[in-house]
């Protein structure tokens, strides 16, 4: 479908960075009415891409692919060392009450609702995210604010686990948030807007950036 194009934003001999519309699953999955993703479109113009990381079919914005297993190893290795900056931007539900804050909260698959995930202090996996209020807007039911997240780590559903579990689910979320959310928002309020990296190959820091679309 022409509106789920990705935009490429940047490649070279060794990496590609391309823009994700909302909607898009980053790489296939069971069905044969899932195949089609960012990987195997961005392949069909640079076969040797590979994905380095992944976003949720409903979220939007900038995500990278490494082009040849070595580059892929570098780039996985750049992300368990924790040297890759991202910076995503959300609207959610109410007024956040700080302006800036942590939420460190483990997180689990939930097994009796597949795909949700949840909040899991005896078996879940450390998850670490930093926010920063941007704006806030409305009253009521139509209270909003705006932030920017910093995912330290990088666990399934983690930002949108963890803003529902600050009492603040994003807007549009099917997973997360009250029915009347999605009723009222035609897509996920999540985008990927920024990411920094070290070339893997000529060792010079990266910065891109992608408008948000809501």
């Amino acid at each position: 479908m022409p509106h789920l194009a990705p935009a490429i934003v940047y490649a070279d001999d060794a990496i590609v960075v391309a823009d994700k519309p909302s909607g898009l699953l980053s790489q296939p999955a069971r069905g044969e009415d899932r195949q089609d993703c960012l990987e195997l479109r961005v392949q069909a113009r640079y076969p040797d891409a590979l994905l380095v990381h992944r976003l949720d079919m409903a979220t939007s914005g900038l995500i990278l692919l490494a082009r040849g297993p070595e580059m892929l190893r570098r780039m996985n290795h750049a992300f368990a060392q924790r040297t890759v900056g991202k910076r995503y931007v959300a609207a959610v539900h109410g007024l956040v009450a700080d302006d800036r804050g942590e939420i460190d909260l483990p997180l689990a698959a939930d097994p009796d609702n597949n795909p949700r995930q949840r909040v899991d202090h005896e078996h879940g996996r450390r998850a670490l995210t930093r926010y920063r209020v941007v704006a806030r807007s409305g009253e009521d039911d139509a209270a909003m604010s705006r932030v920017e997240l910093e995912p330290v780590t990088g666990r399934t559903h983690q930002l949108r686990v963890h803003l529902m579990s600050l009492g603040h689910p994003i807007l549009g979320d099917v997973l997360y948030a009250p029915p009347h959310s999605a009723q009222r928002h035609a897509r996920l309020h999540l985008h990927a807007a920024a990411i920094a990296f070290i070339h893997p190959e000529r060792r010079v820091p990266l910065t891109f950036e992608s408008a948000v679309p809501f």
